[in-house]
């Protein structure tokens, strides 16, 4: 029965996802399918969810319970809520959280289900909503702090557009928020009439009885993980010199482990900021893949650690600190630094290579792939998603189609990977001519200090960013950098490659 619940939770969380993804408008949700959709008890801790994106599904948690504490219950059905605070569980401001309870005939909220959807614009200082140079969480788009979206059925649209469009940085197409707004509803009572169907066939006290078993396991399941750690440590830098500090101990007694970050460098002036939901994502994420059964990822996870995030360090910031790129960039080096202080894997590319490009009329945004780094055993990847990203790129068809720029490569950067008993697997080249003008914009890391070897493997080749002109001139970029582009310019992205582990006989 464990094993059907299992499996129940989480296919009612991939059919919100195709629910979303067959109805959504942007090209982010329904090509790039960068969404996730998971389902909460009446607490609002995390029981399932479909393998979407990780940086979202183990942040989503504090975003139901900020919902649940702002309303102190007194929500009705239909009901549906959304946020994106990242001082609420939020990650960055593009991804927006819809929350909707689930009664299933009972007077009081039993579940929550909740998608996470990331728009194409939020409004900032730039098209894309991940502006390369904000200083503050004001240019990076509208902050929604848990509004009602929907009131008893009735979707909220006037007041909603009115949000979106105000401020001094609104959001440039609120149509196609809206859009993906009223996707992101559907699914969540795709997840309710299943949540509802499924207390129809086992009665209500069966299946939140279940849910507290499904987070049982997945608690022993990792506290079974911890048995065969050991201590360590590790310090990582980023471009700007930064660095993240983790150390883990272990506690074999009480199978728990500690994940303390202090030694991290303070809040920066800059947007790579990760909010504390973020990093306890990137803890959640790496724990749950030491686990080999076939488990949810769910809160469950999280019971056997306690994690130490010092208050206003780059890994839990002040408000307004800037977070665009802590979300995808931070979240990615967290990861890293965990699986160097467990001794476990070199590093990944490190990046999501966050590509955004548009104008009033139109903003597109795209995470590149790379590498990923070789463990004990088992060669890196060729050009795939890592870590924290989980997300598809568009397909040229689609891209040329919906926006005037021509792919002119997308291949495999041979070499750039680690050396070792086991390899890194290589990054990619990307190249986009531009068809008209427009602004260009990148947020990447490991431009400077490349993705490190594990056991005496090699590092991997830095990322690079360049322009070229229609004239045949080279402009070198800095690893976050916003350019105007020319009729006939090409923007040119070389990701990283993966780290090696072991040293080659």
């Amino acid at each position: 029965m464990l094993e059907v619940f299992n499996n129940r939770f989480m296919s009612i969380a991939q059919q919100m996802g195709y629910s979303l993804q067959n109805t959504a408008y942007s090209v982010n949700i329904k090509e790039r399918l960068d969404f996730s959709c998971a389902i909460f008890d009446q607490k609002g801790n995390l029981i399932a969810n479909a393998p979407h994106i990780p940086v979202h599904l183990g942040s989503m948690e504090e975003s139901i319970k900020a919902v649940i504490g702002n309303r102190k219950g007194r929500m009705n059905e239909k009901d549906a809520y959304m946020l994106n605070s990242p001082y609420a569980g939020g990650t960055h401001l593009p991804d927006i959280t819809v929350v909707s309870p689930v009664f299933c005939g009972c007077d009081e909220v039993q579940f929550y289900v909740a998608s996470r959807g990331h728009h194409a614009d939020i409004g900032g200082i730039s098209p894309g909503s991940m502006p390369p140079k904000s200083r503050s969480i004001f240019e990076e788009g509208i902050l929604i702090d848990d509004i009602k979206l929907m009131d008893r059925g009735h979707f909220r649209e006037s007041e909603v557009t009115e949000l979106l469009t105000s401020g001094e940085h609104p959001v440039r197409n609120h149509h196609q928020n809206i859009a993906d707004l009223r996707a992101q509803v559907a699914a969540n009572e795709k997840g309710i009439q299943q949540l509802e169907q499924m207390v129809e066939k086992y009665s209500l006290p069966t299946v939140m009885a279940y849910m507290q078993h499904v987070q049982d396991n997945a608690e022993e399941a990792v506290r079974k993980v911890i048995e065969v750690l050991h201590d360590g440590e590790f310090t990582y830098k980023l471009d700007d010199d930064s660095q993240i500090h983790a150390s883990i101990r272990i506690d074999k007694n009480e199978r728990s482990a500690t994940i303390d970050l202090t030694g991290t460098s303070p809040q920066q002036d800059n947007n790579f900021n990760a909010p504390a939901s973020v990093c306890k994502a990137a803890v959640l994420y790496v724990f749950r893949t030491l686990v080999k059964d076939n488990i949810p990822l769910n809160a469950g996870c999280l019971k056997p650690l306690n994690i130490i995030i010092p208050q206003g360090c780059l890994l839990n910031p002040s408000h307004p600190a800037a977070v665009a790129a802590g979300n995808v960039e931070t979240s990615q080096y967290i990861v890293d630094t965990l699986y160097g202080a467990l001794g476990i894997m070199a590093a990944s590319q490190g990046t999501m290579n966050n590509f955004t490009f548009g104008n009033q009329e139109f903003q597109y945004y795209e995470t590149i792939c790379g590498g990923s780094g070789a463990g004990d055993g088992f060669n890196g990847t060729d050009a795939v998603q890592t870590h924290m990203t989980n997300s598809r790129m568009t397909d040229p068809e689609v891209l040329e189609l919906r926006f005037p720029v021509l792919l002119e490569e997308y291949s495999i950067r041979k070499g750039s990977g680690g050396k070792g008993e086991y390899c890194g697997g290589n990054g990619v080249f990307r190249k986009v001519r531009f068809l008209e003008e427009m602004k260009a914009a990148i947020i990447s890391s490991h431009r400077k200090y490349p993705p490190f070897g594990s056991n005496g493997g090699s590092e991997a080749e830095c990322g690079k960013n360049m322009v070229v002109r229609k004239d045949g001139r080279v402009q070198e970029l800095e690893p976050t950098a916003e350019v105007d582009m020319e009729e006939g310019d090409v923007f040119v992205i070389e990701t990283p490659g993966g780290g090696g582990f072991g040293k080659r006989e």
